[in-house]
Order: C-alpha cells, then structure tokens, then sequence
C-alpha cells in the first residue's frame, strides 16, 4: 500500500497586519509617541489598568502599535498585539455600515417607519412623567432608521437613568444573552419611550434594534450577515459575537474590583456564544481586527480592494445628524460634538476639553475599547483596554497624547 498523504491541519484565518512606516515618514514624532508610551506604563503601574494596546496610523500605515502591561491581572500573561478584547459599544459602528449596506442595496430607506420591519413598534407609546406618575401619549411622529443611527428613536438604555422607564428596563430580561435577537426587540417594543422621536439623542439600544432589521431583512442571523458582508471581505479573523476554546489564552480582562470605587467589575464571557448577538455590543475583537475596519473607513469604504460602503454612504454617515437644535442628555457626547449616522462627529474645534479636528468621527465602548478617525489629519487610531471604570479617562489621555505627537 502507498505510503498515506500526510494530513496538513487546518488552521484558522489569520488576521493580516497592516502595512506599517517609521513614525517620522508619516508625520508623527517619536519621541512624542514614547511619552506616550511611558504615560500608559506609569498608568499601569499606578494599577489604573493592567494593560492596554495602542496604534496610530498616518497616511494609511501603521506608524506606532504597542502592547503594554498584563492581559490580564489574575495571570502573568503580557498584553499582546492579537489580545482579544470585549469590543461593547464598537460593535455599533459595524452594525451601521451594515444596515447602510443594506440601504445602497434597496432594501429600506433611512425615513422608513421601524415598525414597517418589526411592527411591535407600531403600538409604542411615550412614557410622560407627570406629578410623579407616568402617562402615555401617542409618538408626535413614528420612529425611524434613521432615529435609531443617531440615537433619536427614544428608547434609552437602563443603565442611562432612574426614571419609570429606565426602571421598566432594568426590571425585564433585556440584558439577558439568553434571548433571541427578536425576543429582545419585541421586550424593547413593549417598554415606553423617553421622548418623542427626534426630540432628544438619548444613546440607547437602538442598534440592537437595527441588528434585529439586519436579520429580518436579510433572512440571516446578525453575526452570519456580519461575517459574510463585512467581517470576512475585511479579514477580521478574530471578531465575531465569541470566540473559541482555542483563544481562551489570548482573552483580556479587567481588574475583578474596580481600582478606584472598589465595585465589583463582572463583564461576560467571551467563550460562551450567546443566544443575543447584540448589534449594540456583542462583538469581540483585536486590535488590528479593528484597525482593519478603520482603515476602510479612513478610505472611502474600500480595503485591499474590497468595498464594503460607498464613499458618499460614508460621507453622510460620518456627518452630524443631530444639528444645534437636539438635546444630548448626559454626558456622552463632549461639547463641540454631534452624533452621525453610528458614530460620534465633531462639529468645532474648541469647546470641548480634548484636541481633535473638525469632522472627526468616532466611537468607544463600555469596558475600555476607544477609536477615532480624523480626516483632516488623515490620522486613525485604535485603544483597547478592559477597563471599564477608568474609560473616560484613558480615551481623553490617549487623544491628547496622540494629537501631541502630530507633526
């Protein structure tokens, strides 16, 4: 008998990097870069985090990517390059391009009512609160797609406030993984909303509701229409709404009590695949995965060849929807910026107490993850960190810091 072929094992995608360049050739300054570098140590030693993951990219190439501290406190494991980390409220910029996608298909129109796809949304009320107690009062107009892009749709998030309908969220199974894409639609459907559509930008779980739309106008589940439009043309490897067994060692995590308040920090499992692959925060991802995804952004919707999204689809979801005369409640949104069609938009250079360029757009995510894109200075970078805590923190470092080293 002949000798058997030997069997070559089958190794998952890898995720390849982007081209890099000596910080100097694209504009950015070394020394500035290392300060940087040397600020997040002396964070980590302070124990603000246990590490983080820094790149900037100029001209379209990667100029500095670093790994710094541990990937996570219980273990001695350094923080690596491919670390894998809870993208949260990053997954909503991805869940944009895609319902945008399917827009440039034909299939909705950014004025369509949400009910027209998920008709539960037809009956929903505005929860008014009067003398103390709650009244319901029809919708002055129905929600649309594009109130949900720009978080105008008038549902909320639980953990946004203490009011009747805040309280009506944070006692349902809404947070539950356990629950289908359409169950948890119809459980948001069921609640009041905060405030006429269009009224307020209230950030909210409007794009659970569009990653709902995805499924239903596709026919697919959310992270397999993801996956073939979006994740694979980018070579995203390591993104998905979990991941295997085999990556159990490159998971980052956060501190098991918060270093600042003491609170206990409980953030899910990346292993588990959930039953609710959340459009508003689901995914986990790397660092370079993500910078994949920026970097189509940065061209025009394009990478490696691949177009994911039309360059004027972009333009307008990278443009402030909000305008002067829309609300921003809390603190979500710094002075001087607006909200765009999934991402945050900057509208003026001063106002707000961290440096950036008019036009810029961006997005973070609960436990710590953080990018931005600014056009003017053709400058995109991506922060990761499982921080939950200290977010507010760590993203302004990091853009003062990065912003001092543009040349």
């Amino acid at each position: 008998m002949p000798p058997q072929a030997a069997v070559k094992p089958v190794t998952a995608p890898q995720t390849p990097p982007l081209p890099q360049a000596k910080p100097e050739t694209l504009g950015l300054s070394p020394a500035r870069l290392q300060v940087m570098s040397d600020t997040f140590k002396r964070e980590i030693d302070k124990g603000t985090v246990p590490g983080v993951t820094v790149l900037v990219a100029r001209r379209g190439q990667v100029g500095w990517f670093e790994a710094l501290g541990r990937q996570n406190p219980a273990a001695s494991v350094p923080m690596a390059h491919d670390s894998i980390f809870r993208a949260f409220s990053m997954t909503k910029p991805i869940v944009s391009v895609g319902i945008m996608m399917l827009v440039e298909d034909g299939h909705l129109l950014l004025g369509d009512p949400v009910s027209k796809f998920i008709p539960e949304f037809a009956e929903q009320k505005v929860g008014i609160v009067a003398n103390g107690k709650l009244e319901l009062v029809p919708p002055k107009r129905p929600m649309t797609v594009q109130d949900l892009l720009r978080h105008t749709s008038g549902l909320t998030y639980e953990h946004q406030g203490d009011g009747p309908v805040h309280k009506l969220y944070q006692e349902s199974r809404v947070r539950s993984r356990k629950i289908t894409n359409a169950e948890h639609a119809a459980l948001v459907a069921s609640f009041p909303l905060v405030c006429h559509p269009g009224a307020e930008f209230n950030y909210s779980r409007s794009t659970d509701i569009l990653g709902r739309i995805i499924e239903i106008i596709s026919g697919q589940s959310l992270g397999t229409f993801l996956n073939q439009r979006i994740l694979a043309p980018l070579q995203m490897a390591d993104t998905g709404f979990s991941t295997s067994e085999a990556n159990a060692g490159r998971l980052a995590e956060a501190f098991p009590t918060d270093p600042w308040t003491g609170d206990k920090v409980a953030l899910f499992n990346m292993l588990e695949k959930p039953v609710m692959e959340s459009g508003g925060g689901g995914l986990v991802t790397t660092t370079m995965d993500y910078a994949r995804f920026a970097l189509m952004l940065r061209n025009g919707g394009t990478l490696d060849g691949n177009r994911i999204i039309g360059r004027k689809t972009l333009e307008l979801m990278a443009s402030d929807h909000l305008g002067p005369d829309v609300p921003t409640n809390g603190t979500l949104l710094a002075p001087g910026h607006g909200f765009g069609l999934g991402f945050a938009v900057r509208r003026e250079a001063g106002i707000a107490p961290f440096p950036g360029s008019v036009g810029q757009y961006f997005w973070s995510g609960i436990a710590g993850t953080f990018f931005w894109i600014d056009p003017k200075e053709d400058l995109f970078a991506v922060f990761m960190s499982q921080g939950p805590g200290q977010r507010d923190y760590t993203r302004t470092l990091v853009r003062d810091l990065v912003y001092a080293a543009v040349e």
